[in-house]
């Protein structure tokens, strides 16, 4: 009955090419003979509908079939049809995949007969290069570190200013305030640096991005061991637009946010669903006639949640609003989720393609 349906309903809502995949091949005598004869009888006007067929777009790292993702949304694999890890409308949409992607992305790949496995990372690509042209910048610390600067003063701050967009002054500027405590990222010091380490350690100098130069002076450990607090001092003819800054040379950029101003957020880290580009495909190795189970190879990292540091800027964030978080990545404001005074961002994408250095160990 599909097959009868389908070409007089392209007929009847004026479908001048129906698209299809290749499966549909077969059916296309079948879909001119019946319109011809409709239109010999004068119940249909030309010109005919046409049927062209192309090969189904497939990518690397993700299942298409729909009777696979009923099972990752019926079997609690995923949080529901709308789950940012999952390739469906909803779910790239709460993503933060912006719809110029997907344009670019359709463009770029093009349509072909042959079939063919698409690289994930191209669509990834694709989205980076948009947001990195619409979304504004701000600054986040996701695994925070106490900064305390011995001496600048107790009670005191200042406001910084940072670009919204470096490459797009129209968008203007916005206010960092700037403390005696900042949080940093826990990886931007280390006690005893490895070779080619710029950033904060003992002795070392780093530019505050937006801010002032500080040298790091020592550290603060808890009761398990563990560095709790860094310590140091901050040039204060070092700050960043002004003459003084020129004059200090340093290989580290550390992004911050004042303790005192900062607004908590909590950050769902999305990754890849799955483990390997060809998911339940037959491994070397593996017995002959044995069918895997394409749930085997669910990546356990494909989310992680946890509770980050923001700049002001962010308080009063509106769902699906973009952002790049500076050496982070993209992220996007949940829009289910995600209310002013109550954040929740979703990564959308990182700022580098993480998979392909580590293709081998994953898979």
């Amino acid at each position: 009955m599909y097959t009868y349906a389908h070409p007089i309903e392209d007929a009847l809502e004026n479908i001048s090419h129906s698209i299809c995949t290749l499966e549909f091949a077969d059916q296309r005598p079948f879909y001119d003979w019946l319109l011809e004869r409709l239109a010999e009888g004068g119940l249909l006007q030309r010109p005919l509908p046409q049927q062209i067929e192309f090969s189904r777009l497939n990518l690397s790292y993700i299942v298409l079939s729909k009777r696979k993702l009923i099972q990752l949304v019926d079997e609690g694999h995923v949080a529901g049809w709308d789950d940012p890890r999952l390739p469906t409308l909803v779910g790239a949409r709460r993503r933060g995949y912006p719809a110029e992607g997907f344009r670019r992305f359709a463009e770029r790949v093009g349509a072909s007969r042959s079939d063919s496995l698409i690289e994930y990372s191209q669509l990834e690509d694709t989205m980076r290069e948009v947001l990195n042209e619409s979304a504004e910048r701000r600054m986040a610390v996701l695994d925070p570190l106490r900064l305390i600067i011995d001496n600048y003063p107790a009670g005191e701050s200042e406001e910084c200013l940072a670009a919204n967009h470096p490459l797009q002054p129209e968008r203007g500027r916005r206010v960092l305030p700037f403390g005696r405590e900042l949080w940093i990222e826990r990886d931007d010091f280390m006690l005893q640096p490895s070779k080619g380490y710029h950033r904060l350690h003992p002795g070392n100098l780093v530019r505050l991005r937006h801010a002032y130069v500080v040298r790091c002076t020592g550290c603060e450990h808890d009761a398990s061991g563990a560095v709790s607090a860094v310590h140091c001092e901050y040039l204060p003819d070092s700050r960043s637009g002004t003459a003084g800054a020129d004059q200090y040379k340093v290989k580290g950029n550390l992004h911050w946010v004042s303790i005192a101003a900062a607004c908590r957020a909590e950050v769902r880290l999305y990754d890849r669903l799955f483990a390997v580009a060809a998911p339940g495909a037959r491994r070397e190795g593996d017995p002959e006639g044995v069918e895997r189970d394409f749930r085997d190879d669910i990546n356990p990292d494909s989310m992680r949640v946890i509770e980050a540091w923001v700049e002001p800027s962010l308080r009063d964030t509106r769902a699906e609003e973009c952002f790049q978080f500076e050496r982070h990545g993209y992220f996007v404001a949940d829009r289910v989720d995600s209310k002013p005074g109550a954040l929740v961002f979703n990564r959308t994408v990182t700022l580098r393609d993480s998979w392909a250095a580590q293709a081998g160990p994953r898979r």
